[in-house]
């Protein structure tokens, strides 16, 4: 079993002995679950990132998302690795048995899903953004869009991302200038500019929701005045079909250091005058609710960053076991046989 993605036995004594994730199973909510339970999620995980995530990790690096026809074409091999994901039901792995979902404690659910993150920063990240989305719509939004948007997002067909950042306007949300103006049947026409939304446009789903910050008309100033969205790239009819495609154009792709295999776009929201979007929750209150997502972004982007770092490390040291370099310093005969690098301790110290 490889250990260039994680070591099992490092990831064991974590969960089982440092964190007592076992102990977990007492608890209503995992009553049914056992550490054999656990492991074999773990077991699931490990082998989908080896099998399917892992081998394009360095393909998906050289051959970032392409602009074509006004759409972002990834590599081939993206869309099977997402599948089987999807497939093994790792989306939904802290959800309820009754939505589909494994029950699993979130201590459980990012240890597999860092297996996917060593193996491959770049496609994991597409469901780990449809899972902050979903999130945000199951716990703001109205039983309509619920049963609209993420009944599909947690079925797999339909992704999600999040679109924050503008041209003029970074981490200082207030000053967004996309905005939202209702319309006579309820719903609102989205005017405005978002970039580098990771995940913004690509071929693995039905349908992309987008959860976009804008301003109402009689917003107050500064980040009071902010509302969340939904916006899908195509419209979605009462029976839950696909109707036309959403006014919702993809302007442009920008390099992603690290997420290289992840899109970050340039997305226009209402060119024509005719992008749909729904309000979520109360007006005004978009930047709250929107934390939610932020703050799983943000603890997901820091596992993203730590899975990066411990892969490298461990690819460093089955090398450091394989290079031959000299001889140790008590080694008097140099027709001796050279030693695999790690044996010389400065080497051993780093590593």
């Amino acid at each position: 079993m490889s250990e260039t993605l994680l070591s099992s036995r490092n990831l064991a004594f974590e969960l089982y002995e440092v964190l007592d994730a076992e102990a977990l199973t007492q608890r209503p909510r995992f009553a049914e679950h056992s550490r054999e339970t656990f492991d074999a999620a773990l077991g699931t995980a490990r082998s989908l990132a080896e099998k399917l995530f892992a081998p394009h990790n360095r393909k998906g690096d050289e051959h970032e998302p392409l602009y074509e026809n006004g759409s972002a074409t990834l590599i081939p091999e993206v869309k099977p690795a997402v599948d089987a994901f999807l497939d093994a039901g790792f989306l939904n792995a802290t959800r309820s048995f009754e939505q589909g979902g494994m029950q699993l404690p979130t201590l459980l659910s990012q240890a597999c899903f860092a297996h996917f993150q060593a193996a491959n920063v770049g496609s994991s990240a597409y469901p780990f953004l449809t899972m902050g989305a979903a999130n945000l719509i199951e716990s703001f939004g109205s039983e309509e869009q619920k049963q609209r948007f993420l009944q599909p997002m947690i079925e797999g067909r339909f992704f999600g991302t999040m679109a924050l950042t503008e041209p003029h306007a970074g981490s200082s949300l207030s000053d967004i200038r996309t905005r939202a103006e209702p319309a006579a049947d309820g719903s609102y026409r989205i005017k405005g500019n978002k970039i580098f939304i990771s995940g913004g446009d690509h071929p693995l789903s039905e349908n992309i929701v987008h959860m976009v910050l804008a301003k109402l008309p009689d917003a107050p100033p500064g980040v009071k005045g902010i509302s969340l969205f939904i916006v899908p790239k195509f419209l979605v009819n009462a029976d839950g079909s696909l109707g036309p495609r959403n006014d919702v154009i993809l302007a442009g792709l920008f390099h992603k250091m690290g997420y290289r295999g992840t899109t970050s776009t340039a997305l226009n929201f209402g060119e024509n005058g005719a992008c749909v979007g729904y309000l979520v929750g109360k007006p005004h209150h978009g930047l709250a609710y929107m934390f939610q997502m932020m703050n799983e972004a943000r603890i997901g982007v820091g596992m993203g960053a730590v899975m990066l770092g411990y892969a490298g490390y461990l690819y460093s040291l089955e090398y450091a076991r394989e290079r031959p370099q000299g001889r140790l310093p008590d080694g008097k005969d140099p027709s001796a046989p050279q030693v695999a690098i790690i044996r010389h301790a400065d080497v051993r110290r780093m590593l």
